[in-house]
């Protein structure tokens, strides 16, 4: 279900019958549409963002990353078919060794070590995040992890594909257009499809009151990703 811009507004329909997913999009309506009003966003697509405020960004986002792992990690523990454990285990290698390089590109060309980049500290609203989905990884299931972990994936999708359809010289800008191109790029589409593909299936057969639950929890963790941007606007400790 790779997505064009804008599919993520409005509750428009999802393939695959993405029942769950659909409902937890919906909730989050009015969230996601402030993603594209960010100053931040806006900043990154018409290429006018300070890059002091890129590399405050870039450095907390990163260690966000390694946290996010984890996340999934925690789902490699907690699925019971082995498909499943696959599926996690994948995402831990493609975060740690795949979304990272975009991160490490631009540490190269801001002249950050890894070493550095290890040193920061953490935001109050970066552990504030991470924190909160560590603990339903750690006190819930695989599809209360899915609903945890989705709404970061699939937003970076929906954004950078906005500012695409919106922007199109965006992709060209010689320093910001790597981060577009990289997640308006249907490898990472294919990547999110699979995961609402076991979003789905990990929900199938849930009472209301536990999709109520999954809801719940993207919605939160939605709330978190637009906190994420303020705190990267601000560049707030």
């Amino acid at each position: 279900m790779a997505v064009s811009a804008g599919t993520f507004i409005g509750g428009t329909t999802l393939k695959n019958n993405a029942v769950v997913t659909g409902r937890m999009l919906e909730a989050a309506k009015d969230i996601w549409e402030g993603y594209v009003k960010h100053p931040f966003v806006l900043g990154l697509a018409d290429g006018s963002l300070a890059v002091e405020k890129f590399r405050f960004y870039l450095l907390q986002d990163y260690l966000y990353l390694f946290d996010y792992a984890k996340v999934f990690a925690q789902g490699v523990v907690k699925a019971r078919e082995p498909d499943a454990m696959r599926a996690f285990a994948s995402y831990v290698d493609s975060i740690l060794n795949g979304e990272m390089d975009i991160h490490k590109g631009y540490m190269a060309r801001l002249g950050i070590s890894k070493e550095q980049a290890e040193r920061v500290r953490p935001s109050l609203k970066n552990q504030s995040y991470t924190a909160y989905m560590r603990a339903v990884a750690a006190e819930e299931g695989p599809a209360e992890i899915m609903a945890a972990v989705l709404s970061c994936a699939i937003s970076y999708e929906h954004i950078a594909k906005w500012i695409v359809a919106h922007y199109p010289d965006a992709e060209k800008h010689d320093f910001y257009g790597e981060w577009v191109r990289g997640y308006a790029a249907e490898g990472y589409a294919a990547a999110n499809d699979a995961l609402i593909e076991w979003m789905e299936r990990f929900a199938e057969g849930y009472p209301e009151a536990k999709i109520a639950r999954l809801v719940e929890i993207f919605v939160d963790c939605s709330r978190f990703e637009s906190l994420f941007w303020d705190m990267a606007w601000g560049m707030e400790m």
